[in-house]
């Protein structure tokens, strides 16, 4: 099937097609929030110690993958663009610079986080008595780190091309690695020997590492990486500004939005009064609602790839129908899902919090938390649209004025000085959360957030592109 026919199949049933994008993309998520379930509760089986450096050890790592979430979105842009333009050779192109801006990237972060390690121990201020084993974790996390790069940017090529399922064969090979690792070298299960720590850390190497080797694996069978995929560095100095034009933005908003969460935490542990069971509360109410997020990343990936098949294809007005359609049926799927746990809410919050003190925190938070959820849903959908026109600009400047000056401002007020307590901060987390998507729909509504698609990628335009 050529491109036009592809897309009128679409345009025929859209809401059956959006969802055979999806549906794979959220059961993939599930296994996402699976790996770490399964890293944190083997990880309390261990000591607290090790549970308390394996959290921490995550958090410091989020920030060495940020680069590559945000080239991973860049990637997306232009390959969906590329492949609606019918361009193919371009998208072999990009696929082949992605890969190696991974595999620069993550060798370079890795070389770089060993250089930084003391400073940043300094600022995370690891306890003396967890260091040893904190340096361990952090260490083996380094040497994964260009592995991981190309795990990222691999799914992100799949995604791009509309082989949803690819990445899902690669996550349930990563969580199936990693879950018999952790049991078996972890605590000693299946008659392997019981390494500990050491067997957590060493889990995750080998799990990313087979995930990476499966998606070359695939890449290289279907033709997507090949000795074409590596183009001439004439071509990759016109093509890679676009790259990096979609990621700085892309990047800058994790680094804000998770940075003004680190600020939302500070403020509740200062709270006036009882800071120690809201920020118990706080993290358990996280962790449940982290759960009802996932459909969400996955119409957010869904709107990044047929936004952007369709601007290339040359149809930004149907790109932008389908964004509303796939907020339309991510809101349908997320308001079913939010509605059933609203009835067993309670019971939800004593499974993750049975101290009662903090279960009537943690019942609080939710309360507010998923109300808030179809405007989540609304930001995320229709962010991930504007990622896949490249319009990572617009996204970030939404988040970053949401996050610092609305929601922690007023989450300060409303838990400092007007209610006194960690409500106060639900609250301002839910007003934030409704203006930003109100925002976001505003942005998405009237800002001419097409224009940042690549030049010449529609059929009907095709002087100034990097090459094809």
């Amino acid at each position: 099937m050529n491109t036009s026919s592809s897309h009128m199949a679409i345009i025929k049933s859209p809401y059956r097609n959006i969802w055979k994008l999806s549906w794979p993309q959220v059961v993939m998520m599930f296994f996402h929030f699976a790996i770490g379930f399964v890293d944190v509760w083997v990880a309390g089986r261990l000591g607290r110690n090790v549970q308390a450096c394996m959290g921490i050890i995550t958090q410091a790592q989020f920030f060495f993958l940020v680069v590559a979430m945000a080239f991973a979105n860049g990637s997306v842009a232009a390959i969906s663009q590329s492949a609606g333009a019918g361009l193919f050779r371009r998208v072999q192109r990009y696929v082949g610079l992605g890969l190696e801006a991974g595999a620069v990237l993550g060798i370079v972060l890795f070389v770089g986080g060993l250089a930084a390690r003391p400073l940043l121990f300094g600022v995370l201020q690891i306890p003396a008595g967890v260091e040893d084993v904190a340096r361990y974790l952090f260490n083996v996390y380094l040497f994964i780190l260009p592995a991981y790069y190309l795990f990222i940017i691999s799914n992100a090529i799949f995604r791009a091309r509309k082989q949803v399922m690819c990445p899902l064969y690669s996550i349930i090979l990563v969580t199936t690695v990693n879950t018999l690792g952790d049991l078996g070298f972890g605590l000693g299960y299946f008659g392997l020997p019981n390494l500990g720590y050491k067997g957590l850390a060493w889990a995750t190497f080998a799990s990313v590492l087979m995930g990476t080797l499966f998606n070359l694996l695939v890449l290289a069978r279907t033709g997507a990486l090949a000795r074409k995929s590596f183009a001439p560095w004439k071509w990759v100095r016109c093509a890679l500004p676009y790259l990096f034009k979609v990621a700085w933005p892309a990047g800058l908003m994790q680094l804000i939005w998770h940075s003004a969460y680190l600020l939302l935490f500070s403020i509740t542990a200062s709270l006036p009064s009882g800071e120690v069971v809201a920020l118990a509360g706080m993290s358990a109410g996280l962790r449940v609602e982290s759960l009802f997020f996932l459909p969400g990343f996955a119409f957010n990936f869904t709107a990044a790839i047929l936004v952007g098949h369709y601007l290339g294809a040359g149809e930004p007005q149907e790109a932008k129908r389908f964004g509303y359609r796939i907020l339309g049926l991510g809101l349908v799927v997320v308001s079913v899902v939010t509605a059933l746990a609203w009835t067993w809410l309670d019971d939800i919050a004593l499974f993750v919090a049975p101290d009662p003190a903090v279960h009537a925190v943690a019942v609080s938070y939710l309360y507010y938390n998923l109300a808030a959820l179809p405007f989540v849903v609304v930001s995320m959908v229709l962010g991930g649209a504007l990622s896949g026109a490249g319009a990572t600009m617009y996204q970030m400047g939404v988040t970053g004025t949401s996050s610092w000056l609305i929601r922690l401002p007023l989450a300060w007020y409303l838990g400092h000085v007007f209610f006194a307590d960690a409500e106060g901060i639900w609250i301002a987390m839910f007003i934030s959360m409704v203006i930003q998507s109100m925002a976001m729909l505003a942005v998405y509504q009237f800002a001419p957030w097409q224009r940042f698609a690549m030049r010449g990628s529609t059929r009907k335009k095709t002087t100034g592109n990097p090459v094809h």
